[in-house]
């Protein structure tokens, strides 16, 4: 794939939200349900009979009910409608993906730090964020930036897709899949290593999401994009905010989906540091 000319054709379908802040939030923040993009079509979910990886509805978990609480008052009411997604959400743990001095506010609807200038997500950017990607059973989803864990969990627990996780803080890699192989997610694989450069030896991957913020959008990863892939990714200047994009590589095209305004830490890396001339957007 000539990936320059390929750049050069991204043909953006802007679709113009409002920035939202999130006064007192660290990390990433999110577009609100007003300002969420209404698409050209409803989304048509695939019905599954698969099993999830890790269950957790018992009563041995003294957070079910924030999670249902979590997902019902700031997921679901938000415009997230994948089932499969929203289940995902009431059944992972977010607890167990958050230091302990924050266990407290494990299912409040805000990012977390996680140690070495990272963050957990919030839920309803995770939420959104997945439903995104449209996956399907049997897709390679590529993760770039596993921080804590807790994004590849979720689509772990989905049971009907192929993780790959890159992180590159080598601390937070091995304490990622540690964690993810304890709580039963042995179906998400885990690497150290430098995300703008993709997982070639997987390639190519049906979509790939981004949990940190480039300034630009990295070609290797729409190299490694299959023929109706789809990118989600926040893309915006370092210690700012960004934009949220969904890019479609539709019949050898890339089309860019603006979906507002966002803030998520920095893309880290020797790749992201060297842009190159046709990079977009």
């Amino acid at each position: 794939m000539d990936t320059s000319k390929l750049l050069k054709k991204i043909s953006p379908l802007i679709i113009i939200c409002t920035a939202l802040l999130f006064a007192g939030c660290s990390g990433e923040q999110e577009p609100s349900p007003s300002t969420r993009p209404e698409m050209t079509s409803e989304p048509q979910f695939e019905k599954t009979s698969a099993t999830p990886t890790n269950s957790l509805e018992t009563t041995e978990d003294p957070f079910v009910e924030a999670r249902q609480n979590m997902v019902e008052n700031t997921i679901e009411s938000r415009g997230v409608k994948n089932p499969d997604v929203l289940r995902a959400m009431r059944d992972v743990p977010r607890h167990e993906f958050v230091p302990d001095d924050y266990i407290s506010q494990s299912y409040a609807d805000h990012p977390l730090p996680i140690g070495y200038g990272q963050t957990i997500s919030q839920p309803y950017i995770v939420a959104l964020m997945t439903e995104l990607l449209e996956l399907q059973t049997g897709e390679k989803v590529l993760e770039i930036g596993t921080g804590s864990g807790y994004q590849a969990a979720v689509l772990g627990e989905l049971g009907y897709v192929d993780v790959y996780s890159i992180e590159i803080v080598p601390e937070l890699a091995a304490r990622a899949a540690a964690k993810l192989e304890s709580l039963g997610y042995d179906g998400v694989k885990v690497i150290q290593g430098d995300g703008y450069y993709g997982w070639l030896e997987h390639a190519p991957f049906d979509a790939i999401i981004v949990t940190a913020a480039p300034d630009h959008l990295p070609a290797p990863l729409v190299e490694q994009l299959v023929e109706g892939g789809k990118i989600v990714v926040p893309i915006g200047p370092p210690g700012g905010y960004q934009t949220l994009w969904k890019f479609v590589n539709e019949a050898g095209e890339i089309k860019a989906y603006n979906l507002g305004g966002v803030s998520f830490v920095p893309f880290t890396g020797e790749g992201v540091k060297d842009k190159p001339a046709d990079s977009v957007p």
